[in-house]
Parts: C-alpha cells; structure tokens; sequence
C-alpha cells in the first residue's frame, strides 16, 4: 500500500528526475501516482493546493504533510531507502553534487522557458533577445559539464547524474 502520493505529469523533466530516483531505488511501490493536467497559464487547483507555487512535482507524505520541488523531494528519497546515498551526506562531494544539480535544473530552467516563449507566446511577442539569452545559458551549462564535470559524473551513479540525464533528455 502506498505511503505516499505523487503529483505529477509526465510530460515535466523535474518529474522524471523524482521518477528515475524512485526506480532506481525500488521505492516506486511506496508512491501513489496521481496525474494532474498543468499549464503556466491556466492553474489546477489540485496542483495550487499541494503546491503554492502551482508546481510539479510535489509530494504527500504519509503524515499528510507536503514536499514540492524536485530537489526538496529528491533528498527527501534519498534518505528513504536501503541502498547508497545518490547524495553525499557531508564534505566537499556533497557540495560539488549539489552544485551540479542546481546547474542541470538551471539548463532544465532555461530550456523550460524557451519552450514557453517559443509555444505559448504568440509569435509577433517573442522576444528574440531573451530567447537567445536563455540559449547562452543552456551551452555555457552544457559547456561546463563537458569541460570540468564529466570525469565525476562519469564515476558514479548519483543525484547530480539523475539530473543532468533528464535535462540533457528535455533538450534532445
């Protein structure tokens, strides 16, 4: 029975990262999946309830209380099941696997916006200016992943590979 309950598209990337946690650490059994309809311009109430901010993925705990943002519930996880830690608990490979987390949700950010501006705003209100800016961002993270992360995120499986591969996934 289920512990737990997930709200969740599965159309968002910061889902799928909560998502390959949960296979990967074979606690799938112990969500709930509650799929929920999501637009920026258009809020679900469900969604605005479990998530002030009107985002996904958010989380129900057992104890009815609420996690939301994928990083929150990834830790959250983490500290859920038998295995490794996908997240080093303390020292300099904790902060240099959360650094590299917070830059793919960036990457993850910036390609999320220019799907928004490129899609939802009508074509004579685009504005090419910021969309080229969210473009520089998403190579200069791509940048350094290739240049100063790859050797780490090439020896272990962790949170920061976790995020990077849904992000790299988004942009594909």
């Amino acid at each position: 029975m289920p512990s737990m309950t997930l709200f969740y598209s599965p159309t968002s990337p910061f889902v799928r990262k909560v998502m390959v946690l949960l296979h990967e650490t074979e606690q799938l059994a112990k969500v709930a999946l509650q799929e929920v309809q999501l637009s920026p311009i258009s809020p679900n109430p469900a969604v605005n309830a479990a998530n002030p901010a009107g985002k996904i993925p958010a989380l129900r705990l057992a104890d009815g209380s609420l996690l939301f943002d994928s990083r929150v519930i990834l830790e959250y996880l983490d500290q859920q099941h038998d295995g490794q830690p996908l997240l080093a608990t303390s020292g300099s490979a904790r902060w240099n696997g959360l650094t590299l987390c917070a830059l793919a949700d960036a990457l993850l950010d910036a390609a999320v916006l220019i799907r928004y501006e490129s899609f939802l705003r009508p074509a004579d209100k685009r504005w090419d200016a910021w969309l080229a800016g969210q473009q520089d961002k998403i190579e200069r993270a791509l940048a350094y992943f290739e240049q100063v992360a790859s050797a780490s995120l090439s020896e272990h499986f962790d949170l920061a590979a976790i995020s990077l591969a849904c992000a790299l996934g988004y942009v594909d």
